[in-house]
């Protein structure tokens, strides 16, 4: 295994959500920002999207670890529940132990009894669900008229939409307007530009433990962020296998050759073209030259004999 070979504690291009791997490049600055802000703020909806692997899922457990003691946090990771069963699993989240067959109806009265008693006592509630996207209207509905449980002076229960661009187009759907209109705070999550892929690359070694001479080279960097687009999964994703390839060929950093590898064994990566412009371009030239150097010498030498 790589680990001892390039002396690092720990593999650093794992996919688990790993909150001291979070990198605090601009984007993800800015959106837990907003999120910071939205909630301290008391707004009702706040929506964070973004393409898959773009860390929206660790985004969302750096939040939860940031924010203050006066934040009571629920975190729904499965967006797949009917409207009794995400009341149900917001209760138990809550400290509720709502009986088994406790009805829609039942179960919003001790939810917003339970607000009620929690607002009392200077606590802010903030439910996270994830990949929304994937909800039902009816749930959505029902998560709407959650947020409408409120006192004279702020919303009982604050709400953060994480979901892929799906749920943009979604909520744009007539039928979900009202739910649409509350949302107060949005964010898009967008894929990484090359410099900041390098040091997205040099964070995560460094968390992992390395210390010594750059793991990958220039070129190795460039063909990462075309072949992962800039989304951090497939960074890490193409950085492991590369680095793995870099050990079975002996050698101190991974270069082009080894992404170029990664690439073609990795599902979603864009593959490196065939066709490459510049080396046409140069190999034209080479023959050009080439054809023009031999012309020379045949017409000095008097041309045919």
């Amino acid at each position: 295994m790589y680990l001892h070979y390039f002396g690092l504690r720990e593999y650093p291009f794992s996919l688990t959500p790993d909150t001291s791997f979070f990198f605090d490049h601009p984007g993800q600055r800015e959106a837990l920002n907003v999120l910071l802000v939205a909630l301290r703020t008391g707004e009702g909806f706040i929506k964070v999207s973004g393409e898959v692997g773009t860390g929206k899922t660790l985004l969302c457990r750096k939040l939860l670890e940031v924010l203050h003691e006066e934040f009571l946090t629920a975190y729904l990771p499965n967006p797949l529940l009917k409207p009794i069963e995400l009341y149900r699993a917001v209760a138990v989240e809550i400290g509720l132990t709502p009986g088994p067959e406790a009805s829609f109806e039942e179960l919003l009265r001790q939810l917003a009894s339970k607000l009620i008693e929690l607002a009392g006592a200077g606590r802010r509630v903030v439910l996270l669900i994830d990949e929304v996207q994937a909800m039902s209207d009816r749930s959505l509905e029902a998560l709407r008229l959650l947020s409408n449980l409120e006192t004279e002076k702020r919303k009982l229960l604050q709400i953060v939409l994480l979901g892929q661009p799906e749920l943009d187009r979604r909520l744009r759907d007539p039928g979900l307007r009202q739910l649409r209109q509350r949302i107060a705070f949005a964010h898009r999550l967008t894929p990484l530009d090359r410099q900041t892929v390098e040091g997205y690359l040099a964070h995560r070694l460094k968390v992992a433990g390395y210390n010594g001479e750059p793991l990958f080279t220039g070129g190795a960097i460039a063909q990462l962020h075309r072949a992962s687009r800039g989304i951090p999964r497939l960074v890490n994703i193409l950085a492991h296998k590369a680095l793995f390839a870099a050990y079975g060929r002996g050698v101190q950093a991974a270069d082009r050759r080894e992404v170029v590898a990664a690439a073609r064994d990795t599902e979603d990566a864009s593959r490196p073209s065939l066709f490459n412009p510049a080396r046409w371009l140069y190999s034209g030239i080479a023959l050009l030259l080439a054809l023009e150097l031999g012309a020379f010498f045949f017409f000095s030498r008097g041309g045919m004999p």
